[in-house]
């Protein structure tokens, strides 16, 4: 009943267009049947080619809140991808005790544990891939004993997951040394997040700050490593800062082009603006395996940046990606004009405006914006 109502709650909190519904998975790992919470974003029922990262939440039953509830704030903003949650219901302490239970000895998954283990990587996950539309990004999230847990997936040579969101966990015997050699070995991008508070257990801190310092020595670039120690936060409440934290730092490739990135990193290199944008949106595709059109804003900071060093050689590479990305928009022609228009060539500008006649209008770059900057340099 708990979870009718859970659920009539969420689709009321939701856009219309999210859909969300509850699950029983019948596992032969397990030799029974677990309840799993799947969230589809606003544009799923819409887009049906598009394919969607998938999060997966371990403890379920109290991460699916919170983590949906920051999803849907970023989604608006275009800050974050959609993604498809599932959130595995783990109802009490001793079932999430019995699933994530390690050996004293060596600190490894044993008999239940080790079936659920199998039941995650070999039943749950392909059958998600199977029926819905996940893309090669994966994301597993855990707090406690689940965050510990979750690491045994990067023990295998082929992650199951892309990215982990450790927060505060309860780490097996000898996981602060065992965890960073695996990391070393990564043969392709993991994006890793850990968090702690001062008000986790003072032996759970020392072994998450050597967990830390451990996974910092791993040179491996293939490795992209986040770390938060929050200061006033209990070991619950941490929790409520760690995922927005998490989520923008695993995304981070994926973000509109910020004014601290323009001011901090574009606009101080000496050229390559172009390639600064089309490697961003290059590694959007290789790490997330996203292939998302590119931000017309994220074109204006490339744009400021080429103005203000006068670098105005990259207005025509800024001009064949606009052409690739927006063929039958202004844009293209508006870079071709204003390359023409900052080295002098007036007459080839204007032409570019001119153009604009038979495209179709994107943000500010209207036919009347366009006609208006050609009718500005005739009369020079």
């Amino acid at each position: 009943m708990k979870h009718t109502v859970l659920t009539l709650l969420i689709a009321f909190i939701w856009p219309l267009s999210a859909q969300v519904k509850v699950e029983e998975i019948a596992s032969k790992k397990l030799n029974a049947t677990r309840e799993i919470t799947i969230l589809t974003p606003p544009s799923y029922a819409t887009d049906k080619n598009k394919k969607y990262p998938l999060l997966f939440l371990l403890d379920g039953d109290y991460l699916f809140d919170p983590f949906s509830g920051i999803v849907s704030y970023t989604e608006y903003w275009n800050d974050l991808p959609e993604v498809i949650i599932v959130a595995l219901t783990q109802d009490n302490a001793e079932q999430r005790e019995f699933d994530t239970q390690t050996a004293e000895q060596n600190g490894l998954p044993f008999d239940q544990s080790e079936k659920f283990f199998e039941f995650l990587a070999y039943e749950l996950v392909p059958s998600l891939e199977k029926n819905y539309r996940v893309a090669p990004f994966k994301i597993i999230a855990g707090h406690n004993m689940t965050a510990n847990f979750m690491n045994y997936f990067l023990f295998k040579e082929k992650p199951v997951f892309n990215a982990f969101i450790s927060m505060s966990p309860e780490l097996a015997v000898n996981m602060e040394t065992q965890l960073p050699e695996q990391l070393a070995k990564l043969k392709s991008p993991v994006y890793y997040y850990l968090a702690t508070a001062d008000g986790d257990l003072a032996s759970q801190q020392k072994t998450i700050k050597a967990l830390d310092t451990n996974i910092k020595a791993v040179t491996n670039p293939n490795l992209k490593y986040f770390f938060d120690d929050f200061r006033g936060a209990s070991h619950y409440s941490l929790v409520a800062r760690a995922i927005p934290a998490s989520l923008y730092d695993i995304f981070s490739c994926y973000q509109p082009i910020s004014s601290s990135e323009y001011l901090e990193k574009i606009v101080k290199l000496p050229s390559g603006y172009v390639k600064y944008l089309t490697d961003k949106y290059d590694v959007i595709v290789k790490d997330l395996g996203l292939k998302i059109p590119m931000r017309l804003n994220d074109f204006k900071a490339i744009e400021a940046a080429i103005l203000k060093n006068g670098v105005y050689d990259e207005l025509r590479d800024l001009s064949d990606v606009a052409s690739k990305q927006y063929p039958k928009t202004t844009l293209s022609d508006y870079y071709s004009g204003l390359f023409y228009e900052k080295t002098g060539d007036n007459k080839k500008a204007v032409k570019a405006y001119m153009r604009s006649y038979t495209l179709e209008p994107i943000g500010e770059y209207t036919t009347e914006f366009m006609l208006e900057k050609a009718e500005k340099l005739k009369e020079r």
